[in-house]
């Protein structure tokens, strides 16, 4: 027998508010149940014996047509509505963290298919170490064999439940089962949200819906500037600063709030450090180091993906690959070659990758804005054209000579004018998660025609540039912000049976 939480009845909503807050008693009451359990198998008074289960909310569509109302401005969204008829549902998790979010798309359903949603409680546990509070850290308390016997007690974490088959266009219903409604399973958001905190040294709490990443620490000391700058000004319209570990400034003339006092600096930088810039409605800005390497760049973009962020953009350094091209330039890219290797068996490489006008806009009008050329100057400075990202740092290495090809080959018959390491990857996880991308890049060096980097180049180079570039970036942030998220979420990011949470 297990022992679980008090049995809700499914329940029908005509309203998305009602929908939401019963998501919200079906997984605090579970959450709970999974707490207080531990807390008494800890202390010794639930035995091994026992066996304790606590299941994810889910919501659920039937739609007896493929006709969505006319809905007017909602007829031009990409998303909020399902490709026909059946029964769809989706598993659901943090509805604290994902409430907007969560109240958004059963709006949308509702609007576009009328009915009803079903809410009630799945059939899929909560692993226990997914029910902890951020602070929460009972189980250190056990010793070693106490510890192993968990997993006779509580619901582990399951990797079969987890996989990207509905991103990836594979996941295929068995029968009677029901359609998807969204890209992840609750488990497979949970899994990314421990990640977040483990990867980047923040609470996925703080990530902003505008995502910046860079290879270069310093974009990172040059944003931490902006950003203690920023909480000095009382009319910023940004509203805290957080860093590694969760340390808060707040914007001057505003109060502490109690969550501050738990950040703590590391004593050293987590791997992904991420640093975020908040605004009260979460369209602010959060830039991530990703360091080097396509591997960074999928494991980062694989689990920022399941907090939906309205886009995506990567700002970093390249090699320039043209001989017209100067150290400084910018390279704004319209499409990808790749040779990262770590996408291959989620997304082929026959997939093209297609920039997405609105990005590419914003960018070139924050290049032009920041830089004070005037567009058709704009050339003197910036090419857009095809970046080629690899997986080997060292390609310029590989032999020439009785080969059937090389890297030069390559990139001079994809008409590449910049290569670098992540930006491909970022671009076509962003393609394969439905998140809007762009890439603005800098050329560091030119290694086909002699100027590789020397120590007095690259600190002439970073002082020059650095700040103009993070500029860029938070100004594109800026105009996309103006512009209204809804027209980020392209169709080209759509496939044919798409999901209908955005």
């Amino acid at each position: 027998m297990h022992l679980l939480p008090p049995f809700v009845a499914p329940t029908r909503h005509t309203n998305a508010d009602s929908a939401l807050a019963q998501v919200q008693a079906i997984y605090n009451g579970a959450v709970q149940h999974l707490r207080s359990t531990m807390h008494h198998y800890v202390s010794g008074e639930l035995g091994t014996d026992q066996r304790v289960r606590a299941c994810y909310p889910l919501v659920r569509l039937h739609t007896p047509h493929s006709l969505r109302h006319d809905q007017g401005a909602n007829a031009r969204l990409s998303y909020g509505f399902v490709a026909g008829p059946g029964r769809f549902e989706t598993t659901l998790t943090r509805p604290d963290l994902y409430a907007s979010y969560y109240l958004n798309q059963f709006r949308l359903l509702l609007q576009n298919h009328g009915g009803e949603l079903e809410v009630g409680t799945s059939a899929l546990p909560i692993p226990i170490h997914f029910s902890f509070a951020e602070h929460d850290h009972v189980e250190g308390h056990m010793d070693a064999e106490r510890r192993a016997r968990m997993r006779d007690v509580f619901d582990l974490p399951d990797l079969a439940v987890m996989d990207d088959g509905i991103a990836n266009g594979t996941h295929e219903p068995g029968p009677g089962e029901a359609q998807p409604l969204a890209l992840f399973t609750a488990p497979r958001v949970d899994y990314s949200l421990q990640r977040l905190r483990h990867y980047s040294g923040t609470a996925p709490e703080w990530f902003q819906n505008f995502v910046l990443f860079t290879n270069y620490q310093f974009y990172i000391d040059e944003f931490i500037k902006l950003g203690h700058a920023e909480m000095a000004k009382p009319d910023s319209e940004y509203t805290a600063f957080v860093e590694p570990g969760n340390v808060v400034t707040r914007r001057v003339g505003l109060p502490t709030e109690a969550v501050d006092e738990l950040g703590t600096a590391p004593p050293r930088l987590p791997q992904m450090p991420a640093y975020h810039l908040l605004r009260a409605d979460r369209s602010g800005i959060t830039l991530v180091n990703i360091g080097v390497g396509p591997s960074n760049a999928k494991t980062i973009t694989d689990h920022v993906a399941v907090l939906r962020p309205h886009a995506w953009l990567m700002l970093g350094h390249c090699a320039g690959l043209r001989n017209s091209q100067r150290l400084g330039d910018y390279v704004l890219a319209h499409a990808y070659v790749r040779e990262d290797h770590v996408l291959d068996e989620e997304l082929p490489l026959w997939v093209p990758i297609p920039a997405l006008a609105e990005i590419q806009q914003a960018l070139e009008t924050a290049v032009a804005d920041v830089s004070g050329l005037a567009p058709s100057d704009l050339k003197s400075i910036m090419r857009t054209g095809t970046v080629a990202s690899t997986d080997n740092r060292n390609w310029e290495l590989l032999p020439t000579h009785n080969v059937a090809t090389t890297p030069q080959r390559r990139l001079s018959q994809s008409r590449a004018v910049g290569l670098d390491m992540e930006s491909a990857t970022i671009a076509a996880n962003g393609f394969r998660f439905r998140v809007p991308y762009g890439t603005l890049l800098c050329v560091s060096d030119k290694p086909l025609h002699g100027e590789i980097k020397l120590p007095g180049m690259a600190n002439h180079f970073y002082r020059e540039r650095v700040d103009q570039h993070l500029r860029i970036g938070i100004h594109a942030v800026e105009l996309l912000r103006e512009r209204g998220f809804e027209q980020l979420h392209s169709r080209k990011l759509r496939s044919f049976a798409e999901v209908a949470f955005q």
